[in-house]
């Protein structure tokens, strides 16, 4: 005990030796301060949501610290803090003192600079040397920095527990507020701390923390910063803690495992610029969305197997920007972000790249082709193909318009639409669009074979949302460091692709998937706005898509399993397309409903299902269609003029029951002959 009381008395006896080594030396040889600080990722509102950090640490001036704030730690850790060198010979044997009386070592002498200089340049070491360090670089800091710039530097450095380093975390993390709306008793109650922060922890031991704040309380009024009526004010005060479970919670997990991926990778050091350097990430999530989209996502998969897994991934179509992002179902089990890095088929969702391809070179909504059995060469050894239709019955038996082929997910037109433009075309539109992955020139890559990644497909579907305007998917737009120098900026890669009109055609006919007697009919009915989609479902049903659009945005779910020999059961429309109205209604819950923007060249007219022709009064099925003007259909429909003898013979649509030794083929071919223009 003796020991330790004469060591404080030697560093003062050793003090006036420092001042004057320390006044004639220059304080440039002081290293300069280095403090951990957290980054901290934003959203597209400028709202909080992650820090990243090996010290939790977000730096604020002095300035935002209200001066109640600074007292607190004042009056409890260095009450003589703004008249002393550096040093406190007063407190030095004050404390030597007390340690006399009460028989053993209770009370050091280290002043906040002290504090400060052994937080920002020495170990945690306890040696004699170590002391005398200390107090030289003290000594130091007072000879080059203000008292209030050393004040600062403290009140950022300390630490508070629970992970948070300076007062502007431990704001956040004990109250839910930012530092600079601390009040006194918030103060007060942080002020005491440091001292001993899990034993203080108000989320651990209320009663201590509460006793150590009224410590704080009292020294306040002894050093006369309040008064004894604010004290007791102070005391009355209900303090309302941030939930101790949501202490340190980060948001949207792999959206921001994408953010440490492209800082850490792009810039040298960058992971210690990240979780040390004090960068400012603003990127363009919406957390009003992401919760909308994760909780869709979860909701959507309730009750199912735990390793079912999916993606949802939501872009602005008209700047590129996410919105949202979810790569799985729990980030804390697995780290594989399905948004970006899941390669699987999108079956029937590639279909609109397909028919983008047909519009644009020349074919309409009214264009017909007939369904039945079909083959085709597979383009790998001469093998045939023969694509089929989803469900019990194969073929249709009967012509279909493009606008209905799409509607009903028709796989047969698909193909034999695929063989007339050629696999190549489908490629080069599906690229402009917005696919990047690699795409296998076959017929059958217009029912969605080649694998695409959740992300590039939501997109590739952006660009018709924008009006065949391609935004390059984007999700970091600034970044700052700690001084405020902005590292980069990143602004809209925008690029016409394809016509206003072709866009439009396509989105017109696919505003009828999700219609009733789409593949995702329901949609409409949960939506309530002007909404375009389409499903996808693979071979045997291993994984389900809906990707869909409103004029404002544009999302992607993907469900399946990451063993890619499971199956999910379902289809796009019944699995998939549920989770996308749900979270598009939660979405845009307060955003105004608009409708898809109608080119000037647009005509509008009525036509018969059959024959692709304007409507008459006999057509037993007509649909609305769009076309560019000049290219509607200018007949009307003579299909269906028969008098009533050879309907006896030959009724109208009755193509799913063929007559014996005949064909639909030949009957349509017969009635051609007789009746059509």
């Amino acid at each position: 005990m003796l020991k330790k009381i004469s060591r404080s008395v030697f560093i003062l006896l050793g003090i006036t030796f420092l001042v004057a080594v320390a006044g004639g030396c220059s304080a440039l040889s002081l290293p300069k301060p280095q403090m951990m600080t957290a980054s901290r990722v934003l959203d597209i509102n400028n709202r909080p949501v992650t820090s990243l950090f090996k010290e939790n640490r977000v730096q604020i001036s002095i300035k935002e610290i209200p001066e109640v704030t600074q007292n607190a730690f004042i009056a409890v850790e260095d009450v003589r803090f703004y008249r002393h060198f550096g040093l406190d010979p007063i407190r030095i044997l004050g404390a030597a003192w007390t340690d006399i009386k009460a028989g053993k070592f209770v009370e050091g002498g280290s002043t906040i600079t002290q504090q400060t200089a052994k937080n920002l340049f020495l170990t945690r070491e306890k040696t004699f040397g170590r002391k005398l360090i200390e107090a030289w670089l003290a000594i130091q800091l007072e000879i080059k920095y203000t008292k209030k710039q050393i004040l600062e530097m403290y009140l950022n450095q300390i630490y508070f527990g629970q992970g948070a380093y300076g007062i502007e975390t431990a704001a956040q993390t004990y109250f839910g507020k930012a530092a600079a709306s601390l009040d006194l008793a918030e103060s007060a109650l942080l002020a005491g701390l440091p001292k001993a922060p899990n034993t203080y922890s108000p989320f651990q031991n209320w009663q201590g923390a509460e006793a150590r704040q009224d410590i704080v309380l009292n020294r306040m009024v002894e050093a006369g910063f309040i008064s004894s009526e604010e004290a007791e004010k102070a005391r009355g005060e209900k303090l309302v803690l941030k939930s101790s479970s949501s202490a340190g919670e980060g948001k949207a997990p792999y959206f921001v495992n994408e953010v440490i991926k492209y800082v850490t990778e792009k810039y040298e050091d960058g992971a210690a610029l990240l979780f040390s350097g004090g960068l400012t990430v603003y990127t363009t999530l919406d957390l009003n969305m992401q919760k909308a989209a994760e909780n869709s996502f979860n909701n959507g998969l309730a009750g199912r197997s735990t390793s079912l897994e999916g993606a949802l991934v939501a872009i602005d179509p008209t700047n590129g920007y996410i919105k949202a992002m979810v790569g799985g179902r729990d980030f804390s089990r697995s780290k594989f972000n399905r948004a970006v890095q899941a390669k699987r088929q999108p079956g029937s969702a590639f279909k609109p790249f397909l028919y983008t391809a047909a519009i644009d070179l020349g074919y309409t909504q009214g264009s017909t082709l007939t369904c039945e059995p079909v083959e085709f060469p597979d383009g790998t050894g001469g093998r045939v193909y023969k694509p089929t239709d989803f469900g019990t019955t194969p073929y249709h038996y009967r012509p279909f318009t493009l606008r209905e082929a799409l509607a009903i997910s028709d796989n047969v037109l698909a193909v034999k639409l695929a063989s007339e433009i050629g696999p190549a075309a489908i490629v080069d539109y599906a690229q402009k669009l917005g696919i990047t992955s690699k795409l296998r020139p076959y017929l059958s890559l217009a029912l969605g074979t080649s694998e695409v990644t959740p992300l590039e497909l939501t997109g590739a579907y952006g660009t018709l949302a924008s009006g065949g305007i391609k935004n390059e998917p984007l999700f970091i737009l600034k970044i700052v460091d700690k001084n405020g120098q902005v590292l980069e900026e990143n602004k809209p890669r925008s690029q016409r692709v394809i016509s206003e009109t072709t866009a439009f055609l396509v989105t017109d006919m696919l505003m009828s998937v999700v219609q009733p007697g789409g593949t995702a009919g329901s949609v409409s009915s949960v939506v309530a706005r002007a909404a375009a989609g389409k499903t996808g479902t693979t071979q045997n049903f291993h994984d389900a898509w809906f990707v869909g659009y409103t004029p404002n945005l544009t999302a992607g779910v993907y469900i399946g399993y990451d063993d890619p020999g499971k199956s999910v059961g379902a289809t796009g429309g019944g699995l998939a397309a549920p989770i996308w109205a749900n979270f598009i209604a939660k979405a845009l819950q307060d955003t105004a409903k608009t409708d898809f923007s109608v080119p000037q060249d647009i005509v509008r007219v009525t036509i018969c299902a059959d024959s692709g022709l304007l409507a008459t009064e006999n057509s037993p099925k007509t649909l609305p269609a769009s076309f560019a003007a000049g290219t509607e259909p200018q007949q009307y429909c003579g299909l269906h003029s028969y008098n009533d003898w050879f309907n006896e013979i030959v009724p109208d649509n009755d193509y799913t029951n063929p007559l014996p030794n005949d064909s639909w083929g030949f009957r349509q071919r017969l009635r051609d002959w007789f009746f059509r223009p």
